[in-house]
């Protein structure tokens, strides 16, 4: 039964799912019928303490990274392999939320009816009736990522859907509390988590970051500044193992796990390391404490003594270029080094680096 009026208090859970690189759109659904059966495992278990009400998904775990490896074309893979939504994929999904009674956040590779030929990184939110209600779009990606940015799409983007908050930093008002939403890069850049603090966000959800920068501690550092950073809850789920193919003989631990939730002071309060197999972390997320929090301090609630006109200065001239792909997609790894190296440059040129001795 689905409970009424908000909710203070209840468990949520960073799935850890072992994934299985897609190669075909139909590939999808043996990785939902995974995370499936993780999900409701852990709600077994879990729920002895409070109901759980928040599954959260890490990026890959649907459609895995077979473009990244495999360095695809882009617009091959629009018709290959990225979904819509909505779609099968999250109306399959829509049925586990209905039946756990949750939310779930997970991420895909996802096509935009309004713009052609490109695809982009999305991360989207079930509701417990099957809704999706949310969705964000990746604005920050690795280097060996394919996947289109608004910032790569400036001018569409802003046609389509305004110059605003809730056009780059979405935040969606639940009975479980306001959440917004990071994938992967986005959580190496504050300013991602402070446009979702600033508007309203109450529980980032930051999905999945590759080795070596989860054993190196950066994974875990990133979490829990961007929660200290916005007095918010964080819940960052990371995949346990990946195959790239269903034939692959043997998953291949890429990510090194270590699933967790940080709360709104930057302490860790749930986690899970990796042993290649699935799992998943668990803590109680208390909103009603949150918020009181946010209320009642005078030092560690940053957001109220943002001085915002002395950092407009930081950014009052552009470093990277926009529009990049309204005419050509996304380019292949190689290509795209070289514009990379490109930006490098720029920040050399412009007098904020300075050199090493040659």
């Amino acid at each position: 039964m689905t409970i009424d009026g908000p909710i203070q208090q209840y468990m949520a859970l960073a799935l850890q799912p072992v994934m299985v690189g897609a190669h075909e759109r139909a590939d999808i659904k043996r990785n939902i019928d995974h995370i499936t059966e993780l999900a409701f495992a852990a709600k077994n278990v879990t729920e002895i303490e409070l109901p759980v009400r928040l599954y959260a998904i890490p990026e890959g775990a649907l459609q895995g990274f077979t473009d990244e490896i495999y360095d695809w074309d882009h617009v091959d893979y629009v018709e290959r392999m990225a979904i819509d939504i909505p779609g099968p994929e999250t109306e399959h999904l829509g049925q586990v939320a209905r039946a756990l009674d949750a939310f779930i956040i997970a991420q895909a590779k996802v096509r935009i009816p309004e713009i052609p030929e490109r695809f982009f990184n999305c991360a989207f939110i079930v509701d417990p009736n099957g809704e999706v209600i949310h969705k964000h779009y990746k604005m920050q990606v690795f280097a060996r990522e394919h996947s289109t940015v608004p910032h790569d799409m400036w001018d569409k983007w802003v046609e389509l859907f305004g110059e605003n908050l809730d056009a780059f930093y979405p935040v969606t008002d639940t009975e479980i509390g306001r959440i917004g939403c990071l994938i992967c890069m986005e959580g190496a850049f504050p300013e991602t988590a402070r446009g979702l603090a600033m508007n309203g966000a109450e529980i980032i959800f930051r999905c999945s970051y590759p080795e070596p920068y989860v054993g190196n501690g950066w994974w875990q550092l990133q979490n829990r500044s961007r929660a200290l950073d916005n007095t918010c809850f964080v819940i960052a789920p990371n995949p346990a193992a990946y195959s790239p193919g269903k034939d692959s003989p043997f998953p291949l631990d890429m990510f090194g796990g270590e699933s967790m939730i940080v709360d709104y002071q930057g302490r860790v309060i749930g986690s899970h390391s990796s042993g290649g197999t699935a799992s998943y972390a668990g803590a109680i997320i208390n909103i009603e404490a949150l918020r009181e929090f946010r209320e009642n301090s005078l030092h560690a609630n940053w957001l109220k003594d943002l001085r915002t006109e002395q950092y407009r200065l930081i950014y009052d001239e552009p470093m990277y270029e926009k529009n990049r792909c309204l005419d050509n997609p996304p380019l292949k790894h190689a290509a795209n080094d070289e514009v990379v190296r490109a930006a490098v440059e720029r920040v050399f040129d412009k007098g904020i680096w300075k050199r090493a001795a040659k």
